[in-house]
């Protein structure tokens, strides 16, 4: 059906700010290899790549098999964690909001993140927010960003043509990987990622707030 319209949100950093539980499991795994934790600022410029790649950008210099017992120690960190109900994710202000007003407008609701399915359900079952999805795009059935795979995947399950789906996140990854597919993309402000870079990766607009993702989704859609 052509009058269909998708709204792609990516997870961390744009639904949920996670940055303290992926900043400890960093710090964890990187203890456990007795190496001196890398800054949180470069944690959060990685936020949004499939793990392993996010982890090698951390570390360029490390081996590959260093590499590999840092990725699997941020794994076993990450379940710690979540076995003491320790797993820091809250929403954004507004986004519940957003999605119940996206919704009512007749948009149907996707993600595309770095996270696995099986921690990005647990995330939106945590906030009562599974269902509300259609598509989830994972980087462990698809191209991690910024590949369009994760897009052109969204739009096959959806049957929304390209043209008509926004993608919302908040680093360069997700605005390439919107360039990479040909769908527009909205950069928030509240973030990981300067507004400045989002800008510079080709981000149709920038939203400070969540009320203000409703229309500019209507107006950047309709007017394709």
């Amino acid at each position: 059906m052509t009058d269909l319209r998708l709204a792609v949100f990516d997870c961390d950093g744009t639904l949920v700010d996670s940055q303290a539980s992926i900043i400890a499991c960093v710090n964890a795994a990187w203890a456990a290899e007795g190496l001196a934790s890398p800054s949180a600022e470069s944690v959060r410029r990685g936020v949004g790549l499939r793990l392993d790649e996010a982890i090698a950008r951390l570390a360029p210099d490390l081996p590959p098999a260093t590499l590999g017992r840092l990725t699997d120690g941020y794994r076993r960190a990450f379940l710690d964690l979540r076995d003491e109900a320790a797993v820091e994710e809250p929403l954004y202000a507004g986004i519940s909001e957003l999605l119940d007003q996206l919704d009512a407008a007749g948009w149907l609701l996707g993600i595309a993140t770095g996270k696995g399915q099986m921690g990005l359900k647990k995330t939106l079952n945590n906030h009562g927010l599974v269902e509300r999805f259609v598509t989830l795009q994972t980087a462990d059935i698809a191209a991690g960003k910024p590949s369009p795979d994760m897009l052109h995947r969204a739009s096959a399950e959806t049957g929304v043509s390209l043209d008509r789906v926004i993608m919302i996140g908040d680093t360069t990854y997700d605005i390439l990987m919107a360039r990479n597919a040909g769908v527009v993309a909205v950069g928030v402000a509240w973030g990981y990622h300067p507004t400045d870079e989002l800008n510079a990766a080709g981000a149709d607009a920038i939203v400070d707030t969540a009320a203000e993702i409703f229309a500019a989704a209507n107006r950047l859609v309709t007017n394709r």
